[in-house]
Parts: structure tokens; sequence; C-alpha cells
């Protein structure tokens, strides 16, 4: 199927601009890498930033202790009462796994970690119940999820209390997101720095080019058409800036990937950081591109109508 013969000359005329922009940049390879190197800068860090609350988020759910709870079950529990309620436990698909705790196990580790040995001593019979202490799988370990999980254990006839220390996963949850939100606006800063720094790199090639662009009204030249190639050479350099933001980010988390390999080994998981995903990447290419559109477009459209023909 062949294209109409306008739409046809309209897409070769912006390939050939593109290419031409392009091919302009390459001419002034070191002003060009330096205005890339600063918008890649820019937008590295709230990109890293970004990575780095995406892995916190998923250490918290990866992690032991992320959401453990406590089956406290009543004194006139039988061992075989507990035995079924272990294998009910194991079938549910919320729980990842469990460990019962004996009263007699219950007390010694009391005994061994309070210090008060001898009053113990003196007691008649052991105060402490069976515990079952579940870890739930990683989709339910979240704060909102647990709890609904926990509500569903109290619920059962064993169960005399059941608990979850739910405070330091709802401080590390609010944490999280003051700080992501804190990115957002670091994000916007940056990105309006960014358009900043292509509006007065697109200014400084009006004014030089000033001339030029005289000459190409003076023989009928609309603005649209004199405003193309800066608009392409915007577009070129946040594609350049996000691809090098995407460089520095890869290159930061490459160097600190083995030091928290080698953390995570200590608490024995398997906990590595995930650097750009393919989303992620096409994501960032996007926003460099959009970026450089508008700040090109901000500042042809507000320095070219001040160039006319004397």
């Amino acid at each position: 199927m062949r294209l109409p013969r306008f739409l046809h000359n309209w897409l070769l005329r912006h390939v050939q601009v593109s290419l031409s922009s392009l091919g302009r940049l390459y001419r002034a390879p070191l002003a060009s890498f330096m205005t890339a190197a600063v918008i890649g800068i820019a937008l590295a860090l709230p990109s890293g930033l970004y990575l780095l609350t995406g892995n916190l988020q998923r250490l918290s759910t990866q992690w032991d202790g992320s959401a453990n709870l406590s089956l406290f079950l009543h004194q006139s529990v039988t061992q075989q009462q507990i035995d079924s309620l272990q294998k009910k436990l194991a079938r549910w698909p919320e729980v990842d796994s469990l460990q019962y705790i004996s009263p007699q196990q219950a007390l010694a580790e009391f005994r061994e970690l309070s210090g008060f040995g001898e009053a113990l001593d003196a007691l008649d019979e052991n105060p402490l119940p069976a515990v079952i202490a579940i870890k739930p799988v990683r989709r339910h370990a979240d704060a909102e999820s647990a709890a609904a999980l926990l509500e569903k254990l109290r619920a059962l006839p064993e169960v005399e209390l059941a608990q979850l220390d739910l405070l330091w996963v709802k401080r590390f949850s609010a944490i999280v997101d003051i700080v992501r939100r804190s990115i957002w606006v670091m994000a916007a800063l940056l990105g309006l720095a960014v358009l900043l720094i292509i509006g007065n790199t697109i200014r400084l090639e009006i004014q030089s080019r000033r001339e030029e662009i005289e000459i190409t009204k003076l023989i009928g030249a609309t603005n649209g058409f004199i405003r193309r190639p800066f608009l392409y050479s915007g577009l070129w350099y946040g594609v350049a800036g996000a691809i090098l933001c995407g460089i520095l980010v890869e290159l930061a988390f490459l160097q600190l990937s083995g030091p928290v390999r080698q953390l995570a080994g200590l608490y024995q998981s398997g906990f590595s950081l995930q650097t750009l995903s393919f989303g992620d990447s096409l994501g960032l290419l996007l926003t460099g591109a959009l970026l450089g559109l508008l700040g090109a477009w901000l500042a042809v459209g507000r320095h070219l109508a001040t160039i006319e023909p004397s």
C-alpha cells in the first residue's frame, strides 16, 4: 500500500530535517556532549532514587520479618488439635510457612533471654501457651493484606490471641511514601532545569543563525518551516540526555550491586538490586524526548518571532 504523495513528502521532509539536525549536533561534538551530559545528570538523580525506592519496597516484602504473625493458642487445646490446625493453615494460600513453638520451648527461650530463671522455677506450672508463628506469602506481606489475614486467623476457635506488629511496617511504608513524593518534587524541579538548559541552548543556536533565519524569511519561509530543525535539535538533546542518564544509573547500580549482594548474603537472603527494565528505559527515553521538544518549542516560540528581516 503506497502512501499518498503529500503524506510521503511530509514524512520525507521530516526525516531529512531530523537527520540534518542530528548532523549539526554531530559536527559540534564537544558542545553537544556537554549539553546532553548536563541533561543526563539532571535526569539521573530522580531516576536512580525512583529505582532505589522500588528496590526498598521489594526488599521489605522479601525480608523474613516483614509481616510475621503469632497465634497464641488456648491452654485447653490438645496436641492433636494443634497438629490438625498446622495442617489446615499450611494449606491456606496466604501462608508461606509456619513454625510451632511448644509451651516448653517458649519457657526455655524466655528463661534464657529474660534472666528470671530463679523466679520461673518458683512457678507451679508453665503459664506460657503454645504459639504458631506464621510467615505470609509475599503478596500478603504488606500492611493491609497482613491485617486482613490477621482478622481471618483471629476467627479460628483454637486461637486465643493473634498478634501482628505492623508498626514498623507502617513506618517503613510512610517513609517510602515520603521519599517517593520527594522524588516527584525533585523530578519536577530537575525537569524544569532540563527545559531551561535546552531552551537556552536552542536560544543560542537561534542567535548564531540569525542572519540565516532572516534570509530564509525574505524568500518566503514560514515560521513553521524555520522552527522544525530547532525542534528536532531539542528532541535529539533530550534523547541523548536520556541515554546518558540510563548509562549513569546502570553504572551506579553496578557499583552498588556487589556490596548489596554481600550484605544480603550475611542475612541468608538472595536479594539483588534491580536496574532499569525495558519499560523504565522506554519511559526514560520518552520523557527525555518530550522535555527536549517542549524546551525547544518554548525557546523557538519566544525568540523566533523577534527575528524579522529588515
